[in-house]
């Protein structure tokens, strides 16, 4: 169960909790009125406690974004037909090699009949080189460098129907080998803000590896996936200027369905011969196994949300230790009114609740204003290689509500403490 799930079952249940206690309490209970007055006249104390749970509840509002936004990347990644060939023994692109001399008409009939064709008769399969190149980040002093993604296509009209990638504008890169290179969404937008601008255009030139001057073709429609943050390229072009002669990454085909691409992955894995010997997966399992970053991100926010979310909660019971030394004269005044103890417990708790709700009402405001930003960063299956991706932070309701979850349960935890204290007040020693 993801943290904000548990945020919101545990805030939920306790809110639940003293609601229903409070209901259940006789009818007659401190009027609602004495907490306002008593938070206006100790508003700065209020206040400096409301700000504390707003900045815990954003920052983890934001981080759980982020890795939502991995999530999203990668379970977007892949169509569940498609099956991935690396070499043997190999669990990513960046370290397979594969032979370019192979054809998919060498599999066997049984494999054969499970790849889905074109209207053409052909193979729905594409051949790919992928490389991780560097990008001189234009008017940079010194000189700055990024690590990008390529990859070569020997036929990127039919690779952009195995993928499921359409182009934004422009066009497909010609097949004379000319360095022209097709950008995905997201790695244009990082280029064009590198020159003040929101993307990149056409007939822009770029410059990545031992190759100066790319000119860009076209640019990919925003796919939610992890080839929005490539540049797709001619084969040719990647093979001889990468030390790629004669060889790819991975070969991917498409079959009818999920279930047959996981009896293909199967049966090309286990069809091993001494001119082949594929690993295969399916391209939703290969992307799958990249999330091992988003569970180190993962691990990290609930660390950084549970020291955060403890120092929350000792401001609170600060706070409110503050609130019950100035009102012990009040505390007894109103046991002499005939509230019991009880009252006096959910009185303050309330209080307390509500304070930090108000802070972390604020908290999430802050953090939904960064819904849809963009941001840059890796996935790996934990194993070497990954992907450098652009992603976009996801806040969703879920999201909102384990934050307001997070923020009752700051304020109840820390003002359970103060509240006991209080309760345990005598009448007659608090009026002295």
């Amino acid at each position: 169960m993801n943290v904000p799930y548990l945020l919101l079952v545990a805030g939920g249940g306790l809110l639940g909790l003293l609601a229903g206690f409070y209901l259940a309490l006789p009818l007659r209970k401190v009027p609602i009125r004495y907490n306002v007055r008593s938070v206006m006249v100790r508003w700065l104390t209020a206040l400096v406690t409301a700000v504390a749970v707003t900045l815990v509840i954003a920052i983890v509002v934001f981080m759980t974004a982020f890795v939502k936004g991995m999530d999203q990347m990668t379970e977007n990644t892949g169509h569940p037909g498609n099956v991935l060939l690396l070499s043997d023994g190999a669990t990513d692109e960046t370290f397979s090699r594969v032979s370019a001399g192979f054809s998919f008409s060498q599999f066997s009939s049984p494999i054969q009949n499970k790849i889905v064709k074109t209207d053409e008769g052909q193979f729905l399969a594409s051949k790919e080189v992928y490389v991780i190149v560097t990008h001189v980040v234009p008017n940079s002093s010194p000189v700055k460098r990024r690590f990008v993604q390529m990859r070569g296509i020997d036929q990127p009209r039919l690779a952009a129907k195995l993928h499921g990638i359409e182009l934004a504008t422009g066009d497909w890169f010609s097949s004379t080998g000319v360095p022209e290179v097709v950008l995905g969404d997201g790695v244009a937008k990082t280029f064009g803000q590198d020159l003040g601008k929101p993307s990149i255009q056409i007939g822009d030139v770029i410059e990545i590896g031992p190759i100066k001057q790319w000119k860009v073709a076209g640019i990919m429609k925003p796919s939610g996936s992890t080839f929005g943050s490539e540049i797709w390229v001619h084969d040719g072009i990647v093979q001889e200027r990468f030390g790629r002669v004669n060889a790819y990454s991975a070969f991917v085909v498409r079959t009818a369905n999920a279930a047959d691409a996981k009896e293909v992955a199967k049966l090309i894995t286990e069809e091993k011969s001494a001119d082949r010997a594929f690993q295969a997966y399916t391209e939703r399992d290969y992307y799958a196994n990249l999330s091992a970053t988003n569970d180190q991100f993962r691990i990290a926010i609930v660390f950084v949300a549970v020291v955060m979310s403890i120092g929350g909660v000792l401001g609170v019971t600060i706070t409110m230790f503050a609130a019950v030394s100035q009102r012990v004269k009040d505390i007894g005044v109103l046991r002499l009114l005939g509230y019991s103890r009880w009252q006096i417990l959910c009185c303050l708790l309330v209080e307390s609740v509500v304070i930090a709700l108000i802070g972390g009402l604020i908290g999430c405001a802050i953090g939904a204003c960064f819904n849809g930003y963009t941001m840059n960063s890796i996935v790996s299956s934990g194993q070497g290689g990954g992907k450098s991706i652009a992603l976009k932070l996801v806040i969703d309701g879920w999201l909102i509500l384990g934050g307001l979850s997070a923020a009752i349960l700051m304020g109840g935890v820390g003002g359970l403490i103060p509240a006991v204290h209080a309760m345990r007040l005598k009448p007659l020693e608090s009026l002295r």
